[in-house]
């Protein structure tokens, strides 16, 4: 049986994120405002059948699929949140499952660091998919798990401030997050990652 790992919706993709997915899916791009759903499970090979189990409930579009040996990510997103929904309550359905039944998310890093060195911002956006960071401006970088929460996070500290997305890993063991911009904006910012991934409820995780 499949374990559910995470299980997010997302309402509405803001600018950024929404770009910044266009930089790494290899699926369908999705658009800023549609609706999205992240869902990772393990083991991986899993997610091909939960895929076909979406795509054939409603009319979604898949952006990302991960496939690795231990974990699986999908994410789905369409103009309509209630096909979005019904994506995911097709997915929950053939695992027998229930929203609850996702795994409680875990911040394992939070941190700012501040008026950033040129050289450091070299090695950062040599990286990175998303914006570049200037040196002056402060960094926040967060990691979590399970990984797939990491896109909630994001797109929540968009809505909250004037951010620059530089990276986010949705997949693996760990989740990752480094956002840029003034210092004022990070700490609204990096506040509203921390509430995103500290509001969602699920079971602790027996690892």
């Amino acid at each position: 049986m499949a374990d559910l790992r995470s299980y997010i919706f997302l309402d509405s993709l803001q600018p950024q994120f929404a770009a910044f997915l266009g930089t790494v899916a290899s699926g369908f791009l999705p658009r800023e405002k549609q609706a999205a759903l992240f869902v990772e499970i393990s083991p991986g090979m899993e997610i091909q059948r939960l895929t076909d189990v979406a795509l054939k409930a409603t009319d979604v579009m898949p952006g990302m699929q991960i496939v690795e040996r231990v974990f699986g990510m999908l994410e789905v997103h369409s103009d309509s949140q209630a096909n979005v929904r019904a994506a995911g309550q097709a997915i929950l359905n053939a695992l027998e499952l229930k929203e609850e039944d996702r795994i409680k998310p875990k911040i394992y890093t939070s941190t700012v660091i501040r008026a950033l060195s040129d050289y450091h911002t070299q090695l950062i956006n040599r990286v990175r998919h998303g914006n570049m960071i200037s040196p002056g401006e402060s960094l926040y970088v967060m990691e979590c798990a399970p990984a797939a929460y990491m896109a909630y996070a994001a797109n929540e500290a968009e809505k909250a401030a004037n951010i620059n997305i530089l990276e986010v890993r949705t997949f693996g063991s760990f989740g990752r997050m480094y956002m840029g911009g003034e210092e004022r904006d990070i700490v609204v910012g990096h506040k509203a990652a921390e509430q995103a991934i500290e509001s969602l409820t699920g079971r602790d995780d027996k690892k």
